[in-house]
């Protein structure tokens, strides 16, 4: 039997979001279960796109959260010679050609489509004598339109027609490959055998499937999560609904086993009515078959609630040590077992390291005396 080889692929165009640490934790879930392997891939082949210092962050992240990693960071931008390779194989084997038309010229198409209330397919319009590739043109994918019946691991049984199936850009005329072509080269060189993403590529799929055929590739297992929900559960979760940086979160006092419990129950549960879930736990029970269909909706009021039950887990001198960049000035001059003491006092209504100075600072003030209260 292969090894399990899961992957957390990515692309460094701004600050990590619940949304994509959860994509990781379930891939690094499946991995640790199995005794497989968690790879980290940052696919940054959309240059334009880049915000620097995001793959820093990526990385920065897991390590927040303890979320190892066996292998990585790759780096999409220096493999490729790889893709190269496999769009040679294609070219080859007349599964993929340089694209003739200018952005101008497929506007036109688009817009013709439009006039005619018909969908827009690049391959109704594919070139009969297409130009040799020399790489000043995008290299297209010659796809053979075909219906799919698939399973995936969470979605269960999905049925495409040959209509959504196109011919897509596999090399973009930079020399770079597109999200679509790489990912599938990779995931095939590195030996992945589980793919975990979340809705917005299901469409996308068949046109994998039609890639993965051509290449002579074994698709991976295939599971497709439900979004993240705001906290009204009718939309999908944005930064207006105060979605924050996950090390916004660390910044602020949340402890890294309380994110990871939250996040593995943002659309899974091992059907029972536990909350909890130690590190331990959420390894021995995950599986993807009790991932959910519909949306997750992020509750941060129940992110407090579990955070608070963590801290409460903690003792006095355990909880010393992480706090102890969060007391107010006016604790400076107080000696250790003062500080405890105070600790001691409001650990049990501490939901986030950073409200310490609130709920602590007039402990540490000299309140200045009545006289009448004391004649």
């Amino acid at each position: 039997m292969s090894t399990v080889r899961t992957r957390f692929a990515p692309s460094p165009t701004g600050y990590l979001h619940v949304g994509g640490i959860r994509t990781a934790l379930f891939a690094w879930l499946i991995a640790r279960q199995n005794g497989g392997e968690f790879i980290l891939r940052i696919e940054d082949t959309d240059q334009a796109r880049e915000v620097e210092g995001s793959a820093q962050h990526i990385i920065d992240s897991l390590k927040v959260l303890g979320m190892d990693y066996d292998q990585g960071p790759y780096y999409q931008s220096q493999r490729l010679e790889i893709y190269r390779k496999w769009a040679q194989t294609l070219i080859d084997a007349g599964r993929a050609y340089a694209d003739p038309y200018t952005p101008e010229e497929v506007q036109q198409f688009r817009e013709a489509a439009q006039s005619a209330k018909q969908p827009f397919l690049y391959r109704n319009h594919r070139p009969e004598n297409p130009p040799a590739w020399d790489g000043t043109k995008p290299l297209r994918f010659k796809s053979e339109p075909k219906a799919y019946t698939r399973t995936d691991a969470v979605m269960g049984e999905l049925s495409t027609g040959p209509e959504v199936i196109d011919d897509f850009v596999l090399l973009k005329s930079d020399g770079f490959p597109t999200y679509n072509f790489a990912h599938i080269i990779d995931d095939q060189e590195m030996q992945i055998t589980h793919v975990t993403r979340t809705q917005e590529f299901l469409a996308s799929i068949p046109n994998y499937l039609n890639l993965y055929e051509a290449l002579g590739f074994e698709p991976p297992v295939l599971a497709t999560l439900p979004f993240i929900l705001g906290p009204d559960g009718k939309k999908k979760l944005s930064k207006r609904d105060g979605a924050k940086d996950v090390l916004d979160y660390n910044r602020e006092g949340y402890l890294p086993d309380a994110m990871v419990n939250f996040i593995a129950s943002l659309g899974w549960n091992d059907g029972t009515e536990q909350e909890i879930f130690s590190r331990k736990e959420l390894i021995e029970k995950f599986s993807l078959d009790h991932v959910q269909r519909s949306g997750a909706r992020f509750d941060e009021r129940r992110l407090l609630w579990m955070n608070g039950h963590y801290i409460r887990e903690l003792s006095v001198d355990e909880l010393y040590v992480k706090v102890a960049n969060f007391w107010p000035a006016e604790a400076a001059g107080s000696d250790d077992a003062y500080k405890k003491q105070v600790l001691s006092l409001v650990q049990e209504r501490l939901k986030y390291f950073a409200e310490l100075p609130e709920l602590t600072k007039f402990f540490f003030i000299d309140l200045p005396v009545d006289p009448s209260l004391i004649s």
